[in-house]
């Protein structure tokens, strides 16, 4: 399994969420290919409603620490309750960019 697949199961078996992205960024950075050592967690959940944002990154730094003791390496987290992503970005979650669109 790879990284990016043990990351989204790890945080949704802990946390209810409403929406989830993990990306590997790895490739941006100089790395060996396939390092799979950096990553971008975007999650959304009621549960985050109330803390603050370094507890926030403390319980997903948490929940992660296998893929940290692993060899992960960076960990870029943007975490929001339902509100703030509404008043962030509107209704709907941000739909990823395109990987091949011309357009």
């Amino acid at each position: 399994m790879k990284r990016v697949e043990r990351i989204e199961a790890a945080l949704s078996q802990a946390l209810a969420l409403t929406h989830l992205e993990v990306l590997d960024e790895s490739g941006g950075h100089n790395v060996p290919e396939g390092s799979e050592s950096h990553f971008k967690v975007v999650a959304v959940s009621e549960s985050f409603a109330g803390q603050s944002r370094i507890n926030r990154h403390r319980l997903l730094n948490e929940i992660l620490q296998p893929e940290f003791d692993g060899g992960m390496h960076a960990l870029a987290l943007h975490i929001y309750d339902p509100q703030q992503w509404f008043d962030k970005f509107g209704q709907a979650p941000m739909s990823p960019p395109c990987a091949g669109g011309g357009n």
